[in-house]
């Protein structure tokens, strides 16, 4: 009898932490947007336009493929396909002036345009706001895991 009453508490233990840890927020496709994101528009705030023409298509690319991607569940599914359609929009946009040959003023403008949708999602598309919020408040670039890491191993 205690034998079955340890088996049924692992169970319950092991299911329970699954469903804790199910789909909470780990989504690749937003990660992968992000490390293109954050190399192309963090030099152009610095007037570096050069990452912004080396990397736009990547971006759109990399746009197109989070908009196709499964919502999480800690995501309004709704309000989030349509802030990625408007992300994906801005970036078709931002390739196509890259493409034209437009201003670095102009591509300041459009990069800055993305940025700022994406944060749409990180901030106002989560059912509860994650860390990027505090992540980019003036002028701090978010923290790599292995800084965090080191922060809690100290």
């Amino acid at each position: 009898m205690n034998a079955i009453k340890k088996l049924s508490l692992m169970l319950i233990a092991l299911f329970s932490f699954q469903f804790a840890f199910a789909d909470k927020g780990e989504w690749a496709e937003l990660k992968t947007f992000h490390s293109v994101m954050s190399k192309t528009f963090h030099p152009a705030e610095e007037g570096n336009l050069q990452p912004v023409k080396d990397n736009s298509a990547d971006l759109l690319a990399k746009a197109k493929a989070w908009q196709l991607s499964a919502v999480p569940a800690d995501y309004n599914k709704e309000e989030t396909a349509k802030v990625l359609s408007n992300l994906v929009m801005k970036c078709e946009e931002l390739n196509a002036a890259v493409a034209a040959g437009k201003t670095d003023a102009e591509l300041k403008t459009l990069i800055t345009q993305a940025h700022d949708i994406f944060h749409q999602i990180m901030e106002k598309c989560r059912n509860n706001e994650g860390d990027h919020k505090e992540e980019h408040k003036e002028g701090k670039k978010p923290e790599k895991k292995s800084d965090k890491k080191k922060k809690k191993n100290s």
